[in-house]
């Protein structure tokens, strides 16, 4: 059976899809076809049901519930790991209302942190994640919101920190940061959607055992990134969630859907409920 399977070329994804992609593992008569996109593309196409298999913010997901189900393995999720709202030059918090701020998509995890920790910011521009540093540099906005690499790259660039939305979402939930999940599509069953959790997971675990090699496929997409910084990326959002969400990350994931649907006065959808 051959799937279509969409994430994103940043190092985390590169490292745990290379193993399945790449035919370093038995994949028990599937074959995946990639699609490398960002992830808020990805998150647009979902409303189509474009792919099999891709990788999606959890806000798309939550819109696209219908559509797809969630995979327990290939998950980004935990603490620490959010994105940042930066600038050139400090701001006060009241200021930030009147700010053009540079978001990474409309329906990614981190312009929903922002709206929880800044509700009263107005003027939000869709931005490519990779060049919302420069558009800060440049005076295009005001405020850029990081994620990826950025996170170890907007000190260089002479660039400051003026909130970690994943820390506020942190500090009043006490729930990890559900960042992104691996989603498949419903009309292909639960059998298949169960074989292709499992070889996420194989594939992973491969990439965990070769670990801290970094290889041609992950630096092929990570481009001019410093191979420490890949390291660093990869670190940073690839852990046991990763590997399987378990209880506490099914109940973080439970927690951002509850809060989502609040903001949105929309019912809670339960995400778990085909597992």
């Amino acid at each position: 059976m051959k799937l279509t399977l969409g994430f994103s070329p940043c190092p985390n994804d590169t490292f745990i899809f290379d193993a399945l992609v790449n035919g370093a593992i038995d994949t028990e008569g599937y074959t995946f076809e990639p699609v490398l996109e960002d992830v808020q593309t990805l998150n647009e196409w979902a409303a189509e049901g474009r792919l099999d298999v891709t990788k999606l913010s959890f806000p798309a997901l939550l819109q696209n519930a219908s559509t797809y189900s969630i995979l327990s393995s290939g998950a980004a999720l935990g603490k620490g790991v959010g994105p940042l709202l930066i600038a050139k030059k400090m701001v006060d918090v009241p200021d930030v209302a009147h700010c053009r701020v540079a978001i990474p998509g409309e329906n990614t995890t981190a312009n929903f942190l922002l709206h929880h920790a800044f509700p009263m910011v107005q003027t939000r521009v869709p931005t490519l994640f990779s060049d919302i540093e420069d558009a800060v540099l440049r005076g295009d906005v005001d405020l850029g919101v990081i994620i990826h690499e950025n996170r170890f790259t907007y000190q260089q660039k002479g660039l400051l920190r003026i909130a970690d939305l994943g820390e506020i979402w942190e500090q009043r939930t006490g729930a990890a940061i559900p960042l992104g999940a691996i989603a498949i599509r419903k009309s292909l069953g639960a059998d298949v959607r169960r074989a292709v959790e499992s070889l996420i997971r194989k594939s992973l675990l491969h990439a965990f055992h070769d670990y801290p090699a970094v290889t041609s496929y992950v630096k092929q997409h990570a481009q001019a990134m410093d191979e420490a910084v890949m390291r660093q990326h990869i670190e940073l959002y690839v852990n046991d969630y990763s590997v399987d969400l378990g209880e506490e990350g099914q109940k973080a994931i439970g927690t951002f859907a509850t809060v989502y649907a609040e903001q949105r006065g929309e019912p809670v959808v339960n995400l778990f409920d085909e597992a």
